[in-house]
């Protein structure tokens, strides 16, 4: 029985695995891609296009057109790559959260500050 088997699930989270990796391969490759500002510049003029160069799924464009993070990590999205394209959604860490949590940015501050109190 492997130590994944044993843990419990948490609500709203992915396992970044293997497979996972090879299915978010060119996404992830593209969110790094994001470290230079001319290529941030390249996906703001022409989303499509900028996709398209990194070749990702149908799937994976639909979901940055949504600015689905959820989805985008369900789809091999990696969080610390995402962050990069979050970013330029004006999306951080706490909104991530809130959509993981399935709650409000302000439900998931309080929860945050709740438990800092423990």
């Amino acid at each position: 029985m492997s130590s994944q088997e044993n843990k419990k699930a948490i609500p709203g989270t992915i396992v970044f695995d293997g497979e996972q990796a090879m299915k978010g391969y060119a996404l992830n490759k593209m969110c790094y891609s994001f470290n230079e500002e001319a290529n941030r510049e390249a996906f703001k003029v022409d989303e499509d296009a900028y996709c398209e160069k990194f070749e990702i799924t149908d799937a994976q464009r639909a979901a940055v057109k949504k600015r689905d993070v959820l989805a985008l990590l369900n789809l091999g999205g990696n969080i610390y790559y995402l962050a990069k394209l979050t970013g330029m959604f004006g999306l951080n860490m706490q909104d991530i959260g809130a959509q993981q949590s399935g709650v409000t940015l302000e439900e998931f501050k309080a929860k945050l500050l709740a438990a800092g109190e423990n």
